[in-house]
């Protein structure tokens, strides 16, 4: 289950609902230090849930982060089956 972790599956929430997401308003927005949103990037980039951009923008090195079609399909499936569990039926 390697959504199940609270900062991954707020990631995963995060990144639902855009086309993607620049790595510091993903970290603002869960409010965590870069190393902690880091290090659970590299879980969902490592099962395939999450790919990143790197890009220049205004003169720095940006990084996008992206929910691929796999992590949408393992997200809503962890969500339908939390769902289950609390008896929401959606």
């Amino acid at each position: 289950m390697t959504i199940h972790a609270p900062n991954r599956l707020r990631i995963c929430a995060l990144l639902e609902a855009v086309a993607e997401a620049e790595f510091s308003v993903v970290q603002e927005q869960l409010g965590v230090s870069a190393s902690v949103l880091s290090k659970q990037v590299a879980v969902l980039i490592e099962a395939g849930y999450v790919k990143q951009r790197k890009a220049v923008r205004d003169t720095r090195q940006r990084v996008w982060l992206q929910l691929t079609e796999p992590g949408r399909a393992a997200y809503r499936g962890h969500v339908a089956a939390l769902r289950a569990i609390v008896g929401e039926q959606h």
